[in-house]
C-alpha cells in the first residue's frame, strides 16, 4: 500500500482563529488558510480547492492511463474540479465536483471521450468523494 498525508495546524476558534496546512513532500509547506479563506475568498487556501487540484491531478493521470491503454499518443490534459460546498444543516457538506477536461492527442475522438468517462468513475478521487461528479469534455 502506498501511503501519503496532508497535515494541519489550527489555532483560536472557527471565524478568529489560523491554520497553516502542509503536505509529506513539501509542495506545501505552512500554507495560510481560515475562515476567511475559505467563505471570504481571503489570500491563502481552503480545503474545497486542495480536493479539487487533487481531483483535477487524479483524473488526469487515471485519463492518461487509460488513453495509453486505447493507443492514443501525444495526449495533453488539461483539468479543472469545481468543488461544490453547500449549507447542509446546522454545517456543510461537500455537494458536488464538476471536472472539465480538455483533452488533445492523437486519436478516435469517441475513444478519447469513452476513456474520459471511465476516469470521471474510477479515479481513486472520485472514489473516494461522496459527491455527485459531473464532467464537460472537449477534444481538441
Amino acid at each position: 500500500m502506498i501511503t501519503n498525508f496532508g497535515s494541519a495546524k489550527w489555532q483560536g476558534g472557527l471565524k478568529d482563529g489560523q491554520g497553516q496546512v502542509s503536505t509529506k513532500s513539501g509542495a506545501l509547506k505552512d500554507q495560510p488558510y481560515g475562515f476567511k479563506t475559505r467563505f471570504e475568498d481571503a489570500p491563502g487556501t481552503n480545503p474545497e480547492e486542495l480536493i479539487g487540484a487533487a481531483h483535477a491531478a487524479c483524473f488526469s493521470m487515471a485519463l492518461s492511463m487509460i488513453l495509453a491503454g486505447e493507443g492514443v499518443t501525444d495526449v495533453t490534459i488539461e483539468t479543472k474540479s469545481t468543488i461544490g460546498l453547500d449549507k447542509e444543516g446546522d454545517g456543510f457538506a461537500i455537494k458536488t465536483a464538476h471536472l472539465e477536461t480538455r483533452i488533445s492527442g492523437n486519436g478516435d475522438r469517441s475513444v478519447i471521450e469513452e476513456a474520459a468517462r471511465k476516469a470521471e468513475k474510477n479515479c481513486p478521487v472520485s472514489k473516494v468523494l461522496n459527491a455527485d461528479i459531473s464532467l464537460d469534455v472537449t477534444v481538441a
